[in-house]
């Protein structure tokens, strides 16, 4: 027998035999089993978890000044080459690392999936040991030996969350033809389809393991947080989802900013602000983004990815392991009024000279520790890239590795098209990718944002020693509710030590942490109950009881009917007084039926003002494709705010139950091309992130479906 066909054999042995640990755990609500049965699969492999801290990188932190305050921090493990399955200098294997964290009691593993051939075919320093055409090697010698090891029953308990092969699909979207930053060799894996079907087998193969959770990487804001790049970016992630055997359900959902730099949030700005009739969109550092920061991005990509078939339960992760951005130079307010451009430079605490350089940033620092279901539709704040491994080396060295030299790492290159020809930024004297690099790591935990206790005790600042949870809150109370949200309050907890924040619960799942007495859960049903509960937190992690539950059942949908349709919108233009209307709409079907889109039509209401009273019309692009689309611009009278609206019908088709018709980007403007004043018209929202719309309207045969009409 070949070997191929060995590993094959043994492969399927593993495989079967963690299915059957699986549907033991599910007997075991009936029937008592031995201790070896799996972990049941969760919602969220984070909650609950305690994860892995990696020897090998611990180690190294604590030797560095003021590394051992975050020494003890769990991070990925990266299995960059076919070597490091059995370990590499320094580096203990993955099998090794597995039987450390069974030892640790550790019930979460992480670990990156990086070997694709044709590897990252825009940056030299993180390329690889596989050519563009081996793909038979990745999944002989790469994929599946990894496999055979997540696979063993001894690793059953362990919740192993992968990350699949950053800096891959994103760059099929951007650099492989017809941009400033494209590559013979991004063209080449675009053209070959070796990437979707390395990452597609790697999605099939390990997500057939009952306790791996697959997270694909979905690069970053300043990569993809335009909709010329978002779009498809969804639909390539898509393709490779659905290739070489691999389905959505392999998918538990995505992770941004994978070894990078971007800010998790801008505090000092907002995109919708504008300067002297200039908006934040078009400054100079956005350059014409939808988004300021990773988590706005991260939760409108899991939006786009859901309406673009992806399962509605997947999550995100946002690698926080350098984004920090503090120190004393850390902005505290928007900068001056004297420009647009001054307004975000001087308030932006990404301190990049550009938001496309990548490779080991100077000024940058370490930032939010690990942290479980942060955000609405985040599984976790993850690092991803463990601080102080090099991003690349500065200058050329020779090594084994497949790693070249990429001119972004050298501190003296003026830059390419990829970051608007800036310098690069880099540190110097870095070595090679994913070698240690002591200065950068020290660099990093002086700016690390929130900042780190020195005193070597635990990251969160806290103290070990704190077993005592704090109070359970009282006084849940629903303050307001609408069709699509309810807002709660209650009382302050008290501790011993001082509460750190709060947990928001509706039912089972943690739908956010706040540190404030007061929360609004968003993008919910009509006419539906929702059950509440919270639990605070101190520093050293206790968490206290739950609250008393509170039953909350939001406002009818509006309107006349009783339709199973919604409608969600985004502003996808902060001017409300420039010579367009800019929206993006999409259609849900929470119903248990199909929906004939032939009886549907959808109503944007708004005002021209004064100017033509003719209009034009335009579908920039849809998921569904604009030739699908009907748009007309119809007078509604002298409603206030509301003397127009633009109606969109569907030519045909059918919207299955529980499905979206997914992003479609819209724009009207005046035949004369004069200026609107949309301050006061009635549909007009702010948000740039999809959300429910109850001032447009949904009509099915005529009738009021959704919606408050004017």
């Amino acid at each position: 027998m070949s070997t191929r066909g060995t590993i094959k054999q043994g492969l399927r042995r593993r495989l079967a035999a963690a299915s059957a640990l699986a549907m033991g755990a599910a007997l075991a609500v009936a029937i008592p089993t031995t201790a070896d049965a799996a972990a049941a699969r969760v919602d969220n492999p984070y909650v609950g978890a305690k994860a892995y801290v990696n020897p090998d990188w611990s180690a190294l932190a604590a030797a560095e000044p003021g590394g051992a305050a975050i020494a003890d921090t769990p991070s990925f493990v990266w299995m960059d080459r076919i070597a490091a399955i059995e370990g590499t200098e320094g580096k203990r294997s993955l099998r090794g690392h597995l039987d450390t964290a069974l030892a640790q009691g550790a019930d979460l593993f992480q670990v990156v999936i990086y070997d694709l051939p044709g590897r990252d075919c825009a940056a030299l320093a993180s390329q690889g040991e596989l050519g563009a055409t081996e793909l038979d090697r990745y999944k002989d010698e790469y994929i599946d030996p990894i496999a055979e090891i997540l696979a063993d029953p001894a690793y059953a308990d362990l919740r192993i969350v992968t990350i699949i092969e950053p800096d891959s699909l994103p760059n099929l979207v951007t650099n492989a033809g017809g941009t400033a930053g494209s590559t013979e060799d991004c063209a080449t894996m675009k053209a070959n389809g070796n990437y979707e079907k390395g990452i597609g087998y790697a999605l099939h193969t390990l997500g057939a393991i009952p306790n791996v959770y697959n997270y694909i990487d979905a690069a970053h804001h300043g990569w993809l947080g335009w909709d010329t790049n978002m779009a498809p970016a969804g639909l390539e992630f898509k393709k490779a989802a659905t290739t070489e055997g691999a389905t959505v359900n392999d998918v538990a959902g995505f992770i941004v900013n994978t070894a990078n730099y971007s800010a998790l949030k801008e505090p000092n700005f907002k995109i919708t602000d504008s300067v002297n009739g200039t908006t934040v969109r078009q400054s100079k550092w956005i350059d014409w983004n939808y988004y300021t920061d990773e988590l706005s991005f991260a939760q409108a990509l899991r939006t786009q990815l859901v309406s673009q078939g992806f399962n509605s339960n997947i999550g995100m992760l946002i690698d926080t392991a350098r984004n920090g951005w503090g120190g004393p130079d850390r902005p505290t307010s928007a900068g001056p009024l004297t420009s647009v451009d001054d307004y975000v430079n001087g308030g932006r605490v990404d301190r990049r000279i550009h938001a496309g350089n990548w490779c080991n940033q100077s000024g940058a620092g370490i930032g939010e520790r690990p942290t479980a279901a942060p955000e609405p539709g985040i599984d976790a704040y993850v690092w991803a890239k463990p601080p102080g491994e090099s991003d690349g080396n500065s200058e050329p060295v020779e090594n084994d590795e497949g790693k070249g030299w990429d001119r972004m790492c050298d501190p003296t290159y003026e830059g390419n098209g990829r970051n608007g020809n800036s310098m690069s930024g880099a540190l110097p004297n870095a070595p090679v990718a994913g070698h240690w690099f002591s200065a950068q790591f020290q660099e990093l935990v002086r700016n690390a944002y929130p900042p780190i206790d020195g005193s070597g005790e635990n990251p969160g600042g806290g103290d070990d020693d704190d077993t005592q949870a704090p109070t359970a809150p009282t006084g849940l109370t629903s303050t307001a509710k609408t069709s699509s949200s309810v807002s709660l309050s209650w009382s302050a907890s008290s501790d011993d030590t001082g509460v750190t924040g709060y947990d928001v619960y509706r039912g089972s799942t943690k739908v956010s942490s706040t540190t404030s007495t007061s929360y609004t859960d968003t993008g919910l049903s009509a006419s539906t109950a929702y059950s509440y509960t919270v639990k605070a937190k101190d520093a050293a992690g206790n968490v206290s009881a739950a609250s008393s539950a509170l039953s909350v059942t939001t406002s009818a949908g509006g309107g006349t009917g009783t339709g199973a349709l919604k409608v969600q919108y985004k502003n996808n233009d902060s001017s409300a007084t420039d010579n367009q209307i800019r929206m993006g709409l999409q259609l849900v079907n929470t119903g248990s039926t199909a929906v004939d889109l032939s009886t549907v039509k959808l109503r944007y209401w708004f005002t021209p003002e004064a100017g033509a009273s003719t209009f034009g019309t335009y579908c920039d692009w849809a998921v569904m494709g604009c030739g699908k689309l009907n748009l007309a611009v119809k007078s509604n009278g002298s409603a206030a705010g509301a003397s127009h609206y633009l109606e969109v019908s569907f030519g045909s088709g059918t919207l299955a139950a529980g499905a979206s018709t997914g992003e479609m980007q819209l724009r009207l403007n005046k035949s004369d091309w004069s200026n609107f004043n949309e301050a006061d018209d009635y549909s007009r929202g702010t948000g740039t992130s999809y959300a429910d719309a109850s001032k447009v309207g949904v009509y099915t045969a005529g009738a009021l479906s959704w919606g408050t009409a004017p």
